[in-house]
């Protein structure tokens, strides 16, 4: 495989990302218009909320099957379209069955979309022979910076929902179709006889999947996105209802946190190859933790917004390492293993926003930023699962297959 060729499909993956984080930002940051397009009674929209990232789970699912006989790039390519089209569905849509359809494509096809993206950037990764996951990641940032600001402008202008959203979908699906000839389907390491250093108990798992072996990773990928869901949920309510802010005031820490996430993952791969990822994962769950106990004891909206700064910059590296985990422990079956591993950015993301809201009605809102704090120091104790050989990814075995492509 030429350096030019990895390139490319590096460059590729990155607008890939970007493009979702932009489409998932316009459709979340405008929810209540869509609420209110649609006629829904806040009963009812808990269900179509929930309802998206179940379906995304299937979908999850649906790309490993795909994937094992197409290939990741074709599975990409084919449900990143389908991704942004339906923001036209739930724009344009006028009966509750029109919502419903539209948010249900969206869901099973954000699943697919999500696990492929993964999968090519875990074995474009591979080809590297070192970190490069947490740039594709900070380019989904970027994304996601964009798209609320996008959104926020519409709802600025008092745009309807499909004049907000066709643009955004005019612009990218011709943009990725173009750029999806340059996907490159990496070819998966082990096989026959091959050896594959990341560690002893990756090695026991080379040879074929194991669902219990990856299951520290789960837990890590649910808890993370426990503590995601969080602050996209609840920071806005706590600094005005707890803190005291002003409306304007409370929409700020959100922001923070998706600039925070940003910087943090545009200089994480730099950790990874200098530190590795056991020593980024674990600083990263310090200071995330840390960022929900500052945000826990805060006095004043000041406070409040740099725990929740703390919480972008040490969340941030979680997620991007723990996919390339998961791909380092099974090599010769990354597409299965990530596939897998995706389904638990759902169930982090369905479990965090009930759980904090139950423990706060029951308790207090303070107290309740201190469960999401305590689940992400678990990380700690699984630490050790993102290993690779001499604790660096691209060490030993990994690093004689380095390849020179900037």
């Amino acid at each position: 495989m030429t350096d030019a060729r990895l390139r490319h499909g590096r460059a590729s993956l990155a607008l890939s990302f970007f493009a979702q984080g932009v489409a998932f930002a316009i459709l979340v940051t405008r929810i209540p218009a869509i609420q209110k397009q649609y006629g829904w009674s806040d009963a009812v929209l808990p269900v179509f909320l929930a309802a998206v990232p179940v379906l995304a789970g299937v979908g999850s699912f649906a790309a490993e099957a795909l994937a094992r006989r197409f290939g990741p790039a074709a599975v990409l390519r084919w449900s990143q379209p389908m991704v942004l089209l339906s923001l036209l569905g739930v724009g344009g849509g006028r009966e509750m069955w029109h919502g419903a359809l539209a948010l249900g494509l969206f869901g099973v096809s954000v699943g697919m979309l999500d696990a492929s993206m993964n999968m090519l950037g875990v074995s474009l990764q591979r080809a590297y022979g070192r970190s490069i996951m947490l740039g594709f990641h900070a380019a989904y940032s970027l994304g996601g910076i964009v798209g609320a600001s996008l959104a926020g402008l519409g709802a600025y202008g008092e745009l309807s929902l499909l004049v907000s959203y066709l643009p955004v979908v005019v612009v990218l699906v011709p943009t990725v179709l173009v750029g999806s000839q340059w996907y490159v389907d990496a070819p998966k390491a082990g096989g026959a006889g091959a050896a594959v250093g990341v560690g002893e108990g990756a090695g026991r798992a080379a040879g074929a999947f194991s669902f219990r072996l990856m299951l520290p990773l789960c837990m890590v990928m649910a808890i993370a996105y426990i503590g995601d869901s969080t602050v996209a949920n609840w920071s806005a309510k706590y600094l005005q209802d707890v803190l005291g802010s002003s409306e304007a005031l409370a929409t700020v820490p959100y922001n923070v946190y998706m600039v925070t996430t940003l910087i943090g993952r545009s200089v994480g791969d730099l950790g990874v190859r200098r530190f590795g990822a056991v020593a980024v994962v674990r600083s990263g769950a310090v200071v995330a933790a840390v960022g929900f106990g500052v945000v826990a004891a805060a006095q004043t909206p000041w406070m409040g917004m740099a725990g929740f700064t703390l919480l972008g910059l040490g969340l941030c590296v979680i997620v991007p390492q723990t996919f390339a985990a998961a791909g380092r422990m099974f090599p010769a079956d990354s597409d299965v293993a990530v596939a897998r591993l995706n389904v638990f950015n759902y169930v982090g993301f369905l479990v965090g926003s009930p759980l904090v809201g139950a423990v706060g009605d029951a308790w207090n809102y303070r107290g309740a930023m201190l469960v999401p704090m305590v689940l992400v120091l678990v990380t700690l104790v699984y630490a050790r699962s993102f290993d690779g050989e001499g604790g660096r990814y691209g060490g030993g075995h990994e690093r004689s297959r380095t390849v020179d492509v900037g």
